[in-house]
């Protein structure tokens, strides 16, 4: 212990003690002004501003500033494919040189959804549902029906349109709806051989009426009577709803 001690107050202990502290500051001061070079200590630049501007003129900002990107989409309607929305960090930060902007921008193609089935439905309640599946109503086009403002057919660019049939979200679609008014004309029916009764049911179902009766030849029994001829005849195609047809009949 002694002998320590007596090394301890040697001029060689103190030279070395000297040498150590001198060895120990300089790797100090290495570490420290290494590591303040390599992480850029203090030196920052301003993070412009892309929202708003397309991917394109936003990349080369960030290029010019000596800055990383990373870019992320989403699809909304009636917004510019490549619109830069959002960004991380916001415009105005500080950040070092390098440092990678996280950009989200609308999708370039939009994304496809399952069309829904709609026909039957009543005009309200397939808008509801075209609009949840983010599609859009282009035209409604009327056509000669009872059902009134129902869904009757669908059409996507011309086409008929199927449910479960893959499409672009945002596409406009053609709503075929009833009118309430049914169809303005319809297949004369053949009468002939029938009677007045079952005539008159069958003129009633297709909305036509029943006109004069005659008889070619005297009836004993007009209810046993048959149809031998009827205007408009078959040949007549179609007639406007409401249409008398007169019968003549015989025994």
């Amino acid at each position: 212990m002694s002998k320590l001690l007596l090394y301890l107050k040697t001029d060689t202990f103190r030279k070395n003690l000297i040498i150590a502290l001198v060895l120990v500051i300089f790797v100090f001061l290495g570490i420290y002004f290494g590591l303040k070079s390599y992480t850029k200590h203090g030196v920052s630049i301003e993070v412009p501003t892309l929202e708003g501007l397309h991917i394109g003129q936003a990349i080369k900002v960030l290029n010019n500033a000596d800055l990383e990107y990373h870019v992320d989409s989403l699809y909304q309607i009636d917004k510019q494919p490549g619109l830069v929305i959002e960004q991380d960090p916001e415009s105005k930060s500080h950040v070092k040189n390098g440092r990678t902007i996280y950009l989200t921008i609308i999708t370039q193609v939009p994304p496809e959804v399952a069309f829904p089935d709609i026909v039957d439905k009543t005009f309200i309640e397939a808008s509801a549902i075209l609009t949840n599946q983010s599609l859009k109503i282009a035209d409604t086009v009327y056509i000669p029906d009872i059902a009134r403002d129902v869904v009757l057919d669908v059409k996507f660019a011309g086409q008929p349109l199927k449910a479960g049939r893959m499409v672009p979200k945002g596409s406009k679609i053609t709503v075929v709806l009833g009118n309430g008014q049914g169809a303005n004309e319809v297949e004369i029916p053949n009468l002939i051989g029938l009677t007045v009764d079952e005539a008159k049911f069958a003129l009633i179902g297709l909305g036509l009426n029943l006109g004069a009766v005659s008889y070619s030849t005297t009836v004993s029994d007009s209810l046993a009577g048959k149809i031998i001829a009827q205007q408009p005849d078959t040949t007549a195609g179609l007639i406007s709803i409401g249409t008398a047809v007169n019968l003549t009949l015989s025994n």
